[in-house]
């Protein structure tokens, strides 16, 4: 894990480090601490401001959502004159923050044995398993190669140096996925939800089981993929008819791509269409209802947008490589081969 767990208490599933943020507080002598959960922790928000209330510092809490580490709250700790951003639930991305800020990765305490044992059976006859996992559950990953290996499986964990530790994926990031790719037949992804697994299947176009240990239960992501790519293709189709674009750049601190959206903004004028540059925070179906004209959508912010929420938008919004399709940068086949995702 790299370092030290100092006063570890367990809550609900999840350690909080409840000490250490304390000592972090005291080292650097801050008054004033914005804590920023993720959806699935915010209902920690009251226990942990209770604690660090009694620590003689003003906690505020961001009710906005937060997406991953790429969406730092450092716009609003600057506004509200914050001394330390306390950052729960992810693995630090940015390289430079330009307010003091902790990283809270709250690691899983439950057990993920059951799970894996599941996942056994659903792992047929492929001998050469890619392992992956959140941050949450990195701890696990050799106890899950021990029971793999024990089923009889070859076990392989990418490390491709990007992310902070070997077979872990974020939302964007399958770079430990896609390394390992060529070398296995299939993907475990040990974890809750479908999320990162079918962020996997999409990455590496491999058979992925979910083992989850909070259902305590296992299952593959395949069919729901297949569902997506094809959905995805007539999104393509589509844009390549489209007049109009509007190309979003995100403003979030991690995902704010502003060059890559204007190489998309002179490829599509090559093309003799219309562009739009339209700057944005968070990409909602209603905030592009506001454009009727546009006719599709290439999103240089989060990519896992574009996916996760495709049913939500009545036009196309591309991924950057969806649009290298569209662009004829890139063919379908290749684009399958490298990832739905820019990463």
């Amino acid at each position: 894990m790299g370092r030290t767990r100092i006063g570890v208490r367990k809550v609900k599933g999840f350690d909080f480090e409840e000490e250490r943020i304390k000592q972090e507080i005291t080292k650097l002598g801050a008054k004033r601490v914005l804590l920023q959960l993720p959806e699935g922790l915010k209902p920690e928000a009251p226990r942990l401001v209770k604690i660090i209330e009694k620590a003689g510092v003003l906690p505020i809490v961001s009710a906005d959502p937060c997406y991953g580490a790429c969406d730092l709250a450092t716009g609003e700790a600057e506004l509200l004159g914050v001394d330390l951003i306390v950052h729960f639930g992810h693995s630090k991305l940015l390289k430079h923050e330009s307010v003091p800020t902790i990283y809270v990765e709250s690691r899983a305490t439950v057990t993920v044995d059951d799970a894996v044992e599941l996942a056994v059976p659903l792992l047929g006859n492929w001998s050469k398993i890619g392992l992956a996992t959140t941050v949450q559950h990195v701890q696990t990953l050799d106890r899950v190669r021990e029971i793999l290996v024990r089923a009889g499986k070859i076990v392989v964990i990418g490390d491709a140096g990007r992310i902070s530790y070997a077979g872990q994926v974020t939302g964007c990031d399958y770079s430990n996925v896609k390394t390992i790719a060529d070398a296995v037949e299939a993907f475990l992804f040990v974890g809750g939800g479908q999320f990162h697994a079918l962020g996997i299947a999409l990455s590496a176009s491999k058979p992925t089981v979910i083992a989850d240990p909070y259902e305590k239960r296992a299952y593959s992501i395949d069919a729901i993929a297949k569902k997506i790519l094809k959905q995805r293709w007539s999104w393509v189709e589509e844009a390549e008819h489209a007049k109009t674009f509007g190309v979003l750049v995100g403003l979030k601190l991690g995902q704010k791509r502003f060059d890559e959206a204007l190489k998309i903004k002179e490829s599509i004028e090559r093309k003799g269409k219309t562009v739009l540059l339209l700057a944005i925070r968070e990409v909602l179906p209603e905030s592009l209802m506001e454009f009727p004209a546009i006719d599709a959508y290439v999103n240089t912010a989060c990519p896992r947008i574009s996916l996760e929420a495709a049913s939500k938008f009545s036009k196309p919004v591309l991924t950057v490589n969806e649009f290298k399709v569209v662009s004829g940068e890139f063919t379908w086949e290749t684009l399958l081969k490298k990832g739905l995702f820019e990463n």
